[in-house]
């Protein structure tokens, strides 16, 4: 990533219409976006689309954004936000099944059926999580795939550094106790 004032320079040259700026934006967060999309819909295909979107959504706009003291990724994200929602709002209309995409992938010397736990309980994790409300998944991804910080976290997110340790303990909170229910469940059977 660029260093801030080189961004700014950067900024101000795609706003003016640069699209070798532009490209440079785009290179410089495609995957960080990409990783975001994808972690909210858990499938590829739909992330490489709304990926694309998003861009496509910010080189149309970028020549009315304006630096407002919160990074450049925040403006991306909630373009990405917006997006996703739209996307999760428009499948619920549709009811469809998809098929899952998790490749199962042995860890060294590992024995299959462990993998197959492991596997099992990662799904188990990703099901919890994608069930959670829009602004919890989003925090998880900004805190352990992007590995933000509270702060900036709060930047992207358009709430407090302490709002944004409020709502992340809350949510760990949430999920330790579905987990705890799943477990019960599981040892039930």
């Amino acid at each position: 990533m660029p260093e801030k004032q080189d961004e700014k320079d950067i900024l101000k040259q795609a706003s003016e219409g640069s699209k070798e700026a532009f490209g440079l934006l785009y290179e410089n967060y495609v995957d960080r976006i990409f990783n975001y999309v994808y972690y909210r819909t858990g499938n590829v295909h739909d992330a490489e689309d709304l990926t694309e979107r998003v861009f496509q959504r910010a080189m149309k706009h970028i020549v009315n954004y304006q630096d407002r003291g919160v990074p450049f990724s925040a403006w991306l994200y909630r373009i990405a936000h917006n997006l996703v929602a739209n996307w999760h709002r428009d499948r619920s209309r549709k009811q469809e099944v998809t098929i899952t995409e998790t490749m199962v992938i042995p860890a060294k010397h590992e024995h299959p059926e462990t993998t197959l736990l492991r596997v099992e309980e990662q799904d188990a994790l990703l099901r919890l999580i994608r069930n959670l409300p829009p602004d919890r998944q989003q925090l998880l991804i900004l805190k352990f795939v992007e590995h933000y910080s509270n702060a900036e976290i709060g930047e992207i997110m358009g709430r407090s550094e302490g709002a944004v340790k409020s709502l992340y303990h809350r949510t760990l909170l949430a999920l330790r106790d579905q987990v705890d229910d799943l477990t019960l469940e599981i040892e039930g059977e």
